[in-house]
C-alpha cells in the first residue's frame, strides 16, 4: 500500500455522464472514462484493509486491493492479469454490475467507497486498447468434447474456461446472435454489443465453436447432445417472466418487458422492423407508459421508453419505498436496502411505491388505464409479511402501454428441460449444488440463472467458471481451473 492517507486526501470521483438531453437522442453508452492519471488517484484511495470486505461483496472474488495498488503504480498490464484471474469479462461487469463490492468497501461506512467498478472497467478497456488481450490457447487438447447450451454470461464463462483447459467446446444458442439476455435484454445505452462480439472473436481464437439459431429441445435434442459429447452444460438462463394475473391482462398494449426490450436491441443491431419485431412493433412514442416492477429490467424499460419519446413514464413497485440511506450498523458490509435512482430514472420517470394493480381497463380491446390501490405490508399470524389494501386509496392511472417487469420465475419448463428430465428444486430451477454442478441426469451439468434463479451477471460468470472446473474435474479426474 503506497498512500497510507490516500482515502483521506483524495476525494471520490466517478465517471461523468452525458447530459440527459444529449443521451436521450442516442442508443450509445453515455458514460465517459476518467483519464488514466485520475483512475490511478482513485485507486490510491484503497486502504488495503486487513480484512478487505470488498472480497466478501464480489461474487467472482475479484482481488480488488491488489489491482488497485497496481493501477496506482501505473502497472496496468499486471493489473489486467490479476483482474482476469477471477473474471472472464470485466468489461461487462464494469458497466452493468451494481457493484456489491463498493457496498462492502470499508470506506462505504461513511458513503465514500473506492470507485471499484470504474477502475475495473478502466483496466480492461485499456487492455483492449493496448492490444494486451489475445486468445489464450490451451497448450494441448484433451480429446474430450463438451457442449454448452446458452450463451449468456454463465455459458460464455463456462465455455471459455473449458476451452482453456484443452477441451473441444461447442456453444449452442437459440437466438441469431451470441449473448443471451446480455445481448438482447440489456439496452445498448448501458452496454454496447460490440463488447460481446469482441469476446466472441477471442473465444473463437481459443477454439470455441459457436452455433447460433439452434434451440436445444426443439431443433436439436438433448439425447443427441448426450450421445455426441462427453459432458453437457445447461446455462439457458431464467426466461419465464412473472405475469400480471388481473382482469384486462389480455388487452392490447400490455406486454412483458422483454417483448419491448428485445426488438429495440435488434433495431440498434441493424435488423429491419420485420426481423426485429415479427409479432408487431411496440413503440412508446407519444404514449403514457406504465412500467410495473421496480428492478433493473423496469429501469431499462424506463430508459427505452424515454428514448422512444414517451408522453410520460410511471414506474410502479409493490414494495414500500426504501429509505434514502441504509442503517450502516445493521447492514454493512452486506448489500443494503436503500433508495436507488438509476440513470434512466434521472432521464424522467414518476415512481410510486406500495401500489398494487387491480385491473387493466380499456376500450375496443386496447388498454387505456390501470386501476390501482395503495397497500400496507403487515405481519400475519404466521409471522410473514402480507399485503393489506388501504381503504379509500384506489386510483386510476392513464396508460397506453403497460410493461411488465416483475422479474422471472425461473427457466422455461418445456422443450429442453422437459426432454432432459432433470430434477427441479422447490423454486422450479434445475437442481444442482455449487460443488459439482451436476444435475440428476448423468453427464448433464447446469449453472447460472437456470440453476440459481434470476440473478446478476457477476453471479452467472462465477457459476459458469465453477461449473467448468467441475466438468473438467469430472472428465479428467483432476483440474487446474480456478474456482
Amino acid at each position: 500500500m503506497g498512500l497510507v492517507k490516500g482515502f483521506l486526501e483524495i476525494e471520490r470521483k466517478e465517471r461523468p455522464y452525458d447530459k440527459v438531453e444529449a443521451r436521450l437522442r442516442t442508443w450509445k453508452e453515455f458514460v465517459h472514462p476518467l483519464p488514466p492519471a485520475e483512475v490511478g488517484k482513485q485507486a490510491a484511495r484503497c486502504m488495503d484493509c486487513g480484512i478487505p470486505f470488498c472480497h466478501n461483496g464480489c461474487p467472482v472474488n475479484n482481488i480488488i486491493p491488489e489491482w488497485n495498488e497496481l493501477v496506482r503504480r501505473d502497472r496496468w498490464r499486471d493489473a489486467l492479469e490479476v483482474l482476469h484471474s477471477t473474471n472472464n469479462f470485466p468489461e461487462f461487469t464494469g458497466r452493468i454490475c451494481p457493484a456489491p463490492c463498493e457496498a462492502s468497501c470499508t470506506l462505504n461506512i461513511d458513503d465514500n467507497p473506492v470507485t471499484i467498478k470504474s477502475i475495473e472497467c478502466a483496466i480492461v478497456d485499456r487492455g483492449w486498447e493496448e492490444g494486451w488481450i489475445k486468445p489464450s490457447v490451451a497448450p494441448k487438447k484433451t480429446g474430450k468434447r463438451v457442449a454448452v447450451v446458452g450463451s449468456g454470461p454463465a455459458g460464455l464463462a463456462c465455455a471459455q474456461q473449458l476451452a482453456r483447459a484443452g477441451h473441444s467446446v461447442t456453444l449452442f444458442e437459440k437466438n441469431d446472435r451470441i449473448g443471451g439476455l446480455l445481448r438482447y435484454g440489456i439496452p445498448d445505452f448501458k452496454m454496447e454489443k460490440h463488447l460481446i462480439d469482441r469476446r466472441v472473436r477471442q473465444m473463437e481464437g481459443e477454439g470455441v465453436e459457436f452455433r447460433t439459431g439452434v434451440e436445444v429441445g426443439a431443433t436439436l435434442s438433448i439425447k443427441s447432445l448426450l450421445e455426441g459429447y462427453d459432458a453437457v452444460a445447461l446455462t439457458g438462463g431464467a426466461e419465464w417472466p412473472r405475469d400480471l394475473e388481473v382482469p384486462g391482462r389480455e388487452l392490447d398494449g400490455v406486454h412483458y418487458a422483454m417483448e419491448f426490450l428485445v426488438p429495440q436491441n435488434k433495431r440498434v443491431a441493424g435488423d429491419d422492423e420485420a426481423r426485429a419485431a415479427p409479432r408487431g412493433t411496440i413503440s412508446a412514442k407519444g404514449k403514457h407508459v406504465v412500467v410495473i416492477g421496480g428492478g433493473d429490467t423496469g429501469s431499462d424499460c424506463v430508459g427505452t421508453s424515454n428514448r422512444h419519446g414517451a408522453a410520460s413514464v410511471t414506474q410502479l413497485e409493490v414494495m414500500p419505498q426504501p429509505p434514502e440511506r441504509e442503517n450502516k450498523a445493521l447492514t454493512w458490509p452486506d448489500w443494503p436496502l436503500k433508495m436507488r435512482t438509476s440513470s434512466s430514472h434521472e432521464e424522467g420517470a414518476a415512481r410510486d411505491f406500495a401500489v398494487l394493480t387491480r385491473r387493466c381497463v380499456g376500450k375496443n380491446g386496447k388498454v387505456e388505464g390501470l386501476e390501482c390501490v395503495r397497500i400496507d405490508w403487515v405481519k400475519g399470524a404466521d409471522g410473514r409479511m402480507a399485503m393489506a389494501e388501504i381503504q379509500g386509496s384506489a386510483f386510476t392511472l392513464k396508460a397506453d402501454l403497460v410493461l411488465l417487469a416483475m422479474g422471472f420465475l425461473g427457466p422455461r419448463k418445456g422443450g429442453m428441460l422437459e426432454q432432459a428430465g432433470v430434477a427441479l428444486d422447490p423454486r422450479g430451477n434445475v437442481a444442482a449444488n455449487v460443488l459439482d454442478y451436476r444435475t440428476s441426469v448423468p453427464k448433464l451439468f447446469t449453472a447460472g440463472d437456470m440453476r440459481r434463479g434470476q440473478s446478476l451477471v457477476v453471479w452467472a460468470i462465477r457459476e459458469g467458471r465453477q461449473c467448468a472446473r467441475a466438468i473438467d474435474e469430472s472428465l479428467m479426474g483432476a483440474t487446474t481451473l480456478p474456482r
